[in-house]
């Protein structure tokens, strides 16, 4: 019996079959599987890293071909996860170029280093390239 009746932790092996039994159960409604932030799982060490692993098990799922399945990934833009995604998503959402998002960012900066009160005796030129080099260099996030 896997895992021996609960007297070892299961496998990684283990609990992706275990995910896909689930995920395979018939007549059950939407089923959304949520990965946020793809670009934080390490890309540089192990083989195969962190991140292909990743990869490999989204890969596994959609060729499960489950139409009640919906599989969300959130990530930064980086070049080899926006290679993967593309060929495998129907749909589509980036935020990182969205005007709203970067208002919000920028306005969140606005607050915290005007209330701040060391900051708020710097030269307002200061400040403000404060303000803009975390905006820009926040890439989104």
């Amino acid at each position: 019996m896997v895992c021996d009746e609960g007297s070892r932790q299961p496998s990684e092996g283990d609990l992706i079959e275990c995910l896909k039994k689930v995920l395979a159960v018939p007549d059950q409604g939407k089923v959304y599987v949520v990965i946020d932030a793809l670009d934080e799982c390490p890309n540089n060490s192990g083989m195969p890293t962190s991140r292909e692993k990743v990869y490999k098990l989204v890969d596994d799922l959609v060729s499960l071909r489950l139409p009640h399945v919906r599989i969300c990934i959130t990530s930064r833009p980086e070049v080899d996860i926006r290679s993967f995604l593309e060929r495998l998503t129907s749909h589509r959402v980036s935020l990182h170029d969205e005007g709203g998002q970067r208002k919000d960012i920028i306005d969140y900066l606005k607050h915290v280093v005007e209330s701040d009160p060391k900051m708020g005796k710097w030269r307002e030129q200061d400040r403000q390239l404060v303000i803009d080099t975390l905006a820009q260099k926040a890439d989104g996030m």
